[in-house]
């Protein structure tokens, strides 16, 4: 038996979102607590999972926030540290009318950047059923020794590995150092969670099928799960496919922690029936409440404490489907 539920590494963030127009006409921004693990973790444990985050924040304003947040909303923080030398990772998330979205970092450095692998907790990463990580924890060379120790943890541990590559293309020095880390991630994980665009951008196929054919000839993948945003999602085990249609919202205003709200989703399935044996019925469950929870996310600003609970989701699930 295992404390944990799941346990992840990397990156948390001050998210600055665009809130209005101040009367001056200046831009108002809020300072929302994020990052992709974190985020994953919020609704993980708004459905009543255990989990613990490991990570560095700076011992700033910022990060004395990010701290209390996180706590706020029950994640295990006793591996969150704090770096007196480097500030807080900031981000700008600027929206788009569609509520697509673009960001401005300012990392470089950032203290989640100066995780070291000494720092690693292999006790807790030990006392977890899944370890989750994404591809910001690989872009510089200490944090990604640290998330190839954690990985190294992991295995030996008999822990479960998620992976979400989570692209962010102006925090990598080339976009072919990209691809050869997030390859790196792809030959390690048991459960990917990969965005339309990235399955496009990794393979070079533009049919959806014949990219994640080639992640799994290559990789081994056991679960492959796919965002299409709009387009809904898609769920590929051994040869089995399964697909779910999308809750569009009239009221979305941005779409920050989409994908991290879904990707949860489907760990918290996969902790509640476990990787052996799924249906193709089983996978369109999982997807249909994942994609229920993500579109809600939509509705809200930010993500990490907004998180919806499992009766929006059944509510929601419930409404399109009666109605």
């Amino acid at each position: 038996m295992k404390n944990y539920d799941v346990v992840a590494l990397g990156e948390l963030l001050i998210d600055f979102t665009e809130n209005g127009m101040s009367a001056q006409g200046n831009p108002l921004m809020e300072a929302n607590p994020g990052g992709a693990p974190c985020n994953v973790l919020a609704m993980l444990t708004r459905l009543g999972k255990k989990t613990a985050f490991i990570g560095k924040v700076g011992d700033d304003l910022w990060g004395k926030a990010l701290k209390k947040a996180v706590e706020e909303v029950g994640i295990d923080t006793r591996s969150l540290l704090t770096d007196k030398e480097v500030r807080t990772t900031l981000a700008f998330v600027h929206t788009a009318e569609d509520g697509d979205r673009d960001f401005s970092f300012y990392r470089n450095p950032g203290a989640d950047m100066s995780l070291c692998a000494e720092e690693v907790d292999e006790s807790l990463i030990a006392d977890a059923r899944i370890f989750h990580f994404g591809s910001l924890s690989m872009t510089h060379s200490g944090v990604r020794e640290a998330t190839v120790r954690a990985l190294r943890y992991a295995r030996s541990h008999d822990c479960l590995v998620s992976f979400d590559p989570n692209l962010r293309e102006p925090l990598w020095s080339s976009l072919d150092e990209a691809k050869q880390q997030i390859a790196f991630g792809l030959s390690r994980c048991d459960i990917l969670k990969i965005s339309d665009n990235e399955i496009r951008w990794f393979t070079g196929e533009y049919d959806f099928d014949k990219g994640i054919d080639q992640l799994q000839k290559n990789y081994h993948i056991p679960l492959i799960l796919l965002s299409m945003g709009k387009d809904g999602s898609r769920a590929y085990y051994r040869d089995i496919k399964a697909e779910a249609k999308p809750f569009l919202q009239e009221n979305t205003i941005e779409t920050t922690g989409a994908g991290d709200t879904f990707c949860a989703c489907a760990l918290n399935y996969i902790l509640d029936h476990g990787l052996d044996g799924l249906t193709e019925q089983d996978l369109t469950e999982l997807l249909t409440f994942a994609n229920a929870a993500a579109s809600l996310i939509t509705t809200r600003k930010g993500a990490l404490r907004v998180m919806p609970t499992r009766k929006e989701v059944e509510a929601l699930i419930a409404e399109r489907t009666n109605g």
